[in-house]
């Protein structure tokens, strides 16, 4: 029996996937439909920035995938919000760590 494996996805890859599922098939289901709307009001950078983003974010020590993708679709301003994506973790990030979330996402915006 397979393991399942988690694979996470940032907002701007729900729009694009979700895009190309309409232009192939010219209508939606109601549920992706509003899925749709919500990753086009939200996603605040194209695609490939966001991943490039990520992988900058997976350089910071401490970091999981699951985070960096989180972080990656809040776009954080400031430390508070990068303190409350690790709020739920065994851990929370150092100050300089936290800072420098703040910087790569800066970099982005």
């Amino acid at each position: 029996m397979e393991e399942e494996t988690e694979e996470f996805v940032t907002l701007a890859e729900i729009k694009a996937l979700l895009e190309k599922e309409e232009r192939d098939r010219k209508e939606l289901r109601m549920e992706q439909r509003y899925a749709l709307t919500h990753a086009q009001t939200f996603a605040k950078l194209p695609l490939e920035e966001t991943r490039k983003l990520v992988g900058d974010l997976m350089k910071v020590e401490m970091m999981t995938p699951a985070n960096a993708y989180k972080l990656a679709d809040i776009l954080p301003t400031h430390p508070d919000d990068v303190r409350a994506v690790f709020a739920k973790e065994r851990f929370s990030l150092s100050k300089e760590d936290v800072d420098l979330v703040v910087q790569v996402v800066a970099k982005y915006l």
